[in-house]
């Protein structure tokens, strides 16, 4: 199976911090967020890595190469200005990530989801399934209800959708390539039709969005080691 990390966003909420350096590189704990994404995949036995970037990419595919340096093969996926948003931009990573279904990351997250677990969570008749966490203080309603295993976007039991994913490319289909287009919309469309799995991750879990988050996952992380 192979993985792909989004590191393709502004990081607006970031700024300052991003108006030099892309997000994904910003460092915690002694090396950059992505690097963490990275270490975790090749412990878990993945080797085929597709990064997206536009923002500051080239300082993202000057720092990670080819992966060598994880025993992993990273490929880039550039985007223009601006970006394409969650689906256009796994859309125009399509031809690298092959037919079969793949991993996706968002690269501004910590978690400690069991990466491993990618490759036998999928159910035959979905096209997606994701790992959902406890609501954070920032987004307190939620994404998602989650019943036997199923998706569902009604009810008020709601858990926030983690950022980490396993998609059949079919899900990506009908999206024109280098057209920008949101994650969301698919997923309502497939959850409509029973066709959403997913699983609830009670373990670490947090969108590094604001400077103030990044430095408490910083100290958080620096303490535990």
């Amino acid at each position: 199976m192979k993985a792909m990390i989004l590191a393709a966003g502004r990081g607006e909420r970031m700024r300052p911090l991003t108006d030099r350096t892309p997000k994904p590189l910003l460092p915690v704990a002694g090396k950059p967020l992505i690097v963490w994404h990275l270490e975790r995949l090749a412990r878990a036995g993945f080797k085929d890595i597709v990064i997206n970037h536009a923002h500051l990419g080239d300082q993202i595919e000057t720092l990670l190469g080819d992966g060598d340096a994880w025993g992993l093969e990273i490929r880039y996926s550039a985007e223009p200005a601006g970006a394409l948003e969650t689906a256009g931009g796994i859309a125009k990573a399509l031809p690298l990530l092959g037919n079969a279904p793949f991993l996706v990351i968002n690269g501004d997250i910590f978690c400690d989801w069991n990466f491993g677990r990618a490759a036998t969570v999928l159910a035959p008749e979905q096209l997606a399934h994701l790992v959902l966490v406890n609501n954070p203080p920032q987004h307190p309603a939620g994404d998602f209800t989650l019943v036997d295993g199923k998706v569902g976007a009604g009810g008020t039991a709601r858990f926030t959708f983690s950022g980490i994913g396993i998609y059949r490319p079919e899900l990506f289909a009908n999206i024109a390539r280098g057209q920008p287009a949101k994650l969301a919309p698919l997923l309502h469309e497939a959850i409509a039709t029973g066709r959403i799995g997913g699983e609830y991750h009670g373990g670490r879990w947090v969108d590094v969005g604001t400077p103030e988050r990044l430095v408490a996952l910083d100290a958080e992380l620096r303490h535990a080691c």
